[in-house]
């Protein structure tokens, strides 16, 4: 198995924040979609005296505040999968993925640079619209309100589980991407394939289930085996010839480098 090389993975990942700099869609889908899934947990939370939802404690309000949480949590998840989506099958159709393909880097170094250029401004974006979240708690909602969502255990989940779900969303876009055609069909499949360990969440989140720390740290533990060991898998889907051509080569499968140049901007 080829070992990443960090130099290589980082050259990889400025090249992409470079690219998600000039592409309008991308613009688009790291910052306002984010916003839009801040707004309606806001306006629950921020109206949750005027509905008469009781404070901590009271089984109504846990599920109201865990529901605000899911939207949240919807961030992490949609973000990265879009781009993830988009990452190789999007840079094929504009033509800019053949000549990537003609340098000095490993298909593991490509795959974990795309990856690394999706997955921190995704984990940043997530937790700053969760800040944004907080703050507007702390100083526009009821103080019993206020107070129900600081001691929920929704409100660590989100930390815990954001840069899990994104990583999940990351390697299984990119699984897809490699494969389907169609930037669509691929943003498509990234999403459903995303939803069931949000899913898992979302049970516990609304309290369908008892989330108790022991549950939490199993959840977590297995989202964080398949994120750490998925880069190697989802890299020996890369087929140069498939990618290039439409065809698949005789030696997909093989472990061989891909041999790229990157070129500066």
């Amino acid at each position: 198995m080829t070992r990443p090389n960090r130099t290589r993975v980082a050259a990889v990942a400025r090249k992409e924040l470079t690219e998600y700099r000039r592409n309008r869609f991308i613009v688009v889908t790291m910052g306002v979609f984010p916003a839009i899934f801040l707004v309606l947990p806001t306006i629950q939370i921020l109206l949750a005296k005027v509905n008469q939802v009781a404070l901590a404690g009271n089984a109504l309000a846990d599920k109201k505040i865990g529901l605000s949480m899911l939207y949240l949590m919807m961030v992490p998840v949609l973000v990265p999968s879009t781009v993830s989506g988009y990452s190789i099958v999007g840079e094929r159709d504009q033509g800019t993925l053949e000549p990537l393909l003609a340098t000095p880097v490993s298909r593991i170094d490509l795959i974990l640079g795309k990856a690394t250029a999706i997955f921190f401004p995704a984990v940043a974006i997530a937790y700053v619209m969760f800040g944004i979240f907080v703050a507007i708690v702390q100083f526009g909602a009821k103080p019993g309100v206020a107070s129900a969502v600081f001691h929920s255990p929704q409100l660590w989940a989100e930390l815990a589980f954001a840069p899990l779900l994104c990583g999940w969303s990351i390697w299984i876009g990119l699984a897809i991407s490699t494969k389907v055609s169609d930037t669509r069909v691929a943003q498509q499949l990234t999403l459903l394939g995303s939803l069931p360990p949000l899913a898992l969440v979302a049970l516990f989140a609304l309290q369908v289930f008892d989330a108790t720390l022991t549950i939490a740290l199993l959840l977590g533990g297995a989202l964080l085996v398949v994120d750490s060991v998925s880069w190697f898998f989802v890299a020996q889907l890369f087929d140069r010839d498939r990618l290039v051509t439409g065809s698949v080569s005789k030696d997909a499968a093989s472990t061989t480098p891909v041999v790229i140049k990157l070129t500066a901007t």
